[in-house]
């Protein structure tokens, strides 16, 4: 199925959207990838949902990626007395490691972790900072806070830390299991949540062993304190505005987003915008005027795919959303406006073959007018680097390798097709223009730009650049 718009659709799975009828509609309404959030699905239910979404894949002949998302460190205090407490704000607050139940004066925090860490003048942010805290006094076992805004507390609320970096990884114990678990159901990608620092890919990639692509969720500042290091070790990267929106002032939350999305899109990495698009279709069948803006600045900036999150997984209107989505960015992608302010945001080649090889083929395909350019990717690099070039007709990607067109299916403007390797090189060009044709991106009498390794099936070689007539018979014509 041909998309009309290069940006992808990712919706999230949950229980108004599990069943394989509803994942076929979602796909059909617009959906490219599929997330499986495993901070509310069982190893069952996971295994179930990737086996929906290959039946799916089977029935529409087409490349699916799956996403699971990571739950990483969720931090909570511990219980009350009476539920919940009133507090006052510029009274004093403790938190501290015992497991008393808490009280208007004191509560306990399961984590020794924070504990430690936490220095005075630092924030606590509490049940997504309507309660705010900020450290007076701090010795390893307790935390003496003072409040600062809000005036109420109850059982497990979620701690944030804006100004804390925690000495542990962002695997926990359950992350570690789910991430054997997923990695042994073959999922596309894996989302690590509460990312701070480099460093806390290392695990998570010595697990994966290439196994799956690796995305890292940005939702913490420390994160964004170290942006380009997190870039340069992930696969992909998610504008995760929701936890951004909690430990950052809400107002620079956009201004985070253009930097992520362009540092990405610099690196050649995808990039996900997250959170809140179109909220209010979990109860609307129509969105506000503000979230298509919202949704429209993340395509016009360029990103590679924008997210549905409680929308399509519990939401009364999943495929209403995806398709809400999906004009949106086709309209957007027709502005003439769109065409001048992609172009603007290019970025310079670095100095590799495929570089230069997507580099032209762009520049050549843009000149001549082509219907497409067709490129030849076993790893999904060189698919990766054509993408970056942002050329403003189709892609399309050829592989081999089922899990290579399934993890580009995230990438912008890549239409993944998996086919067998070619065994000469006119073979290659004359499979090019069969499957432009085939797939509805050329007609017969266009011309199309076909990008290769040579010698064939060298992972990585991205050295030649052809242009081919379509011929009436849908091959090459000389």
């Amino acid at each position: 199925m041909k998309r009309n718009r290069s940006v992808k659709i990712l919706a999230t799975l949950g229980p108004a959207s599990s069943d394989e009828a509803m994942i076929q509609r979602l796909y059909e309404a617009g959906a490219d990838v599929f997330r499986i959030n495993m901070s509310h699905a069982s190893h069952d239910l996971m295994r179930e949902l990737v086996k929906r979404i290959r039946n799916v894949e089977a029935v529409v002949r087409r490349p699916i990626g799956i996403l699971a998302d990571l739950q990483g460190p969720k931090l909570r205090v511990g219980a009350f007395t009476n539920t919940k407490e009133d507090l006052v704000v510029g009274q004093t607050f403790t938190l501290d490691n015992n497991p008393e139940p808490g009280d208007n004066k004191r509560v306990y925090l399961p984590h020794p972790e924070i504990l430690e860490a936490v220095q005075p003048g630092h924030r606590l942010l509490i049940d997504d900072g309507r309660l705010q805290l900020v450290a007076v006094e701090a010795d390893g076992t307790c935390i003496v806070c003072k409040v600062v805004a809000g005036t109420r507390i109850s059982d497990r609320k979620g701690v944030s830390l804006p100004d804390t970096m925690l000495a542990t990884g962002a695997l926990t114990e359950k992350d570690r299991r789910d991430l054997d678990a997923v990695l042994a159901e073959n999922v596309d990608w894996v989302a690590l949540s509460f990312i701070q620092r480099p460093e806390d890919l290392a695990e998570a990639r010595k697990v994966a062993r290439g196994r799956a692509s690796l995305l890292s969720k940005i939702e913490k500042p420390q994160a964004v304190d170290r942006l380009d290091e997190i870039i340069e070790l992930s696969d992909a990267i998610m504008v995760a505005r929701g936890d951004l929106g909690v430990e950052l002032p809400l107002e620079t939350v956009p201004g985070i987003q253009k930097r992520i999305t362009r540092a990405a899109r610099k690196a050649g990495k995808p990039v996900v915008v997250a959170t809140q698009m179109l909220e209010s279709m979990i109860s609307a069948p129509v969105p506000t005027r503000a979230e298509v803006s919202d949704v429209s600045t993340a395509v016009y900036e360029g990103a590679d795919a924008v997210m549905l999150s409680a929308e399509s997984a519990a939401g009364d209107y999943p495929v209403e959303a995806v398709a809400t989505m999906n004009r949106i960015a086709e309209q957007v992608e027709r502005d003439p406006l769109y065409a001048s302010i992609i172009s603007a945001q290019r970025s310079t080649p670095e100095a590799t073959g495929a570089d230069a090889v997507s580099l032209a083929a762009r520049q050549m395909a843009e000149t001549l007018s082509v219907a497409a350019i067709v490129t030849y990717t076993s790893t999904g690099t060189t698919g990766l680097r054509t993408a970056r070039e942002r050329p403003l007709l189709p892609i399309i990607a050829l592989s081999p390798i089922v899990a290579t067109a399934r993890r580009l299916s995230l990438a912008w403007g890549l239409h993944c097709v998996v086919t067998d390797d070619a065994t000469d090189l006119e073979g290659m060009v004359d499979q090019a223009c069969r499957v432009a044709v085939e797939q509805g991106h050329a007609r017969p009498g266009q011309r199309v730009i076909v990008t290769a390794g040579v010698p064939l099936g060298t992972p990585g070689a991205t050295n030649m650049l052809r242009i081919a007539y379509v011929g009436s018979d849908g091959l090459s014509a000389v």
